[in-house]
């Protein structure tokens, strides 16, 4: 599909010029002000570029072009400015991060040079956007499974933990909402070095010696120390080292982005939520006393959070044959070898490596041949529309 292009201007006349010049090369859309504009985003966008003029009546081009960066920060600005505005599209540019600028009257030439050199830019941006999303988020998949073998109840938690904030931040509408799916998967990556013992006297609720509870606590900041030296995962890093920590916590660094407070608020509650549940408490119950403490994070994260389907992995719960577990469901039990050695938490999601574990361990009858398992809704869904 071809990136589309959005021009604005309040002047008919100059948007049905470029329409003639320009929509044979590129394709074009254009809007009569910047509130037009912003309601045609809505309705047809999102656009790879937008070019505005500078002076328009009621939302000027740095408003216009400051929406933009905050609502689709992707999208490439180009201002339009006569020389008298030269000043202020030089301020826009500081404050807006504008692409480039443009002199009023601009000729077709330097305007299909200016869109042409924006589309490349635009393409820049969205292959590392990419980069981070396919290929990091896959590769840190990678690390969760195999992490997941050798902890399988930390690791099972912070699984729970990624289909969670999947379903709130879907909801939510948040932007780059992968970033918090990939804190959620190595929120736990500091348990590694905890001792089994010590990870199943924790999720059975036994209280733990002194020394093995300031180990616990320390998990996030171990976690931290070794993600924060991989370039762009700083951010995430910074979640998961906060992630027991509230957004108004005195002392805390608050100097991060927004959106990475967020991020750490989100996941905070999110493990405070799977650890009511996980204790026997309702969902309802669970929402409701983590909607009543002190936090900045907004009664939209509790209402999507209320809606999570009580059926979507307790549901539909059924013996399932080792041979045919498939990765997508949801084991129900606990799977330990006759030395008690956890091989599955109850609630880890089926991978590829974990069913390659199960069956070596059936094979050489470490383990039963039927392990209790649900389908999730999403799974069994697809699973019908398949059929």
């Amino acid at each position: 599909m071809p990136e589309k292009v959005l021009l604005v201007d309040d002047d008919a006349n100059i948007l049905d010029g470029y329409r003639r010049s320009l929509g044979r090369e590129f394709k074009i859309d254009t809007a009569r002000g910047g509130q037009d504009a912003l309601a045609l985003v809505a309705e047809k966008g999102p656009f790879a570029v937008v070019v505005s003029d500078m002076r328009m009546p009621g939302m000027d081009g740095i408003q216009l072009l400051t929406a933009f960066k905050s609502k689709w920060p992707d999208t490439i600005r180009v201002m339009l400015t006569g020389n008298a505005d030269k000043d202020t599209a030089i301020h826009a540019i500081n404050e807006g991060n504008i692409f480039r600028f443009l002199n009023k009257p601009c000729d077709k030439e330097a305007m299909a040079k200016t869109l042409t050199a924006a589309l490349v830019q635009y393409r820049l941006v969205v292959a590392e956007k990419e980069l981070l999303e396919q290929t990091l988020s896959g590769s840190i998949q990678v690390l969760t499974e195999v992490l997941s073998l050798v902890n399988p109840a930390a690791f099972s938690r912070a699984e729970r933990a990624r289909r969670y904030i999947h379903h709130v931040t879907t909801l939510m509408k948040l932007r780059n909402p992968w970033q918090y799916e990939v804190a959620a998967m190595m929120s736990q990556l500091g348990c590694v070095t905890l001792s089994p013992e010590t990870i199943d006297a924790i999720y059975a609720g036994e209280n733990l010696s002194p020394g093995d509870q300031a180990q616990f606590d320390a998990h996030p900041d171990v976690a931290y120390d070794l993600l924060s030296k991989i370039p762009r995962l700083e951010p995430i890093a910074w979640m998961i080292k906060n992630q027991n920590h509230p957004a108004s916590a005195a002392g805390d660094d608050r100097t991060q982005p927004s959106e990475v407070q967020r991020g750490a608020e989100i996941l905070r509650l999110i493990l405070a939520y799977e650890k009511l549940v996980r204790k026997g408490g309702s969902r309802t119950e669970a929402v409701y006393k983590l909607s009543r403490q002190d936090n900045n994070i907004g009664k939209e994260f509790f209402e999507a959070l209320i809606t999570l389907d009580p059926n979507a992995e307790e549901g539909a719960i059924r013996q399932c044959q080792i041979e045919d577990l498939t990765p997508g469901m949801i084991i129900q039990q606990e799977v330990r070898t006759p030395q008690g050695l956890l091989l599955v938490s109850k609630g880890q999601e089926v991978t590829a490596p974990l069913v390659v574990r199960l069956k070596n361990s059936y094979a050489q009858r470490a383990i039963g041949e039927k392990v209790s398992i649900s389908m999730p809704t999403t799974t069994l869904a697809i699973a019908k529309g398949a059929t």
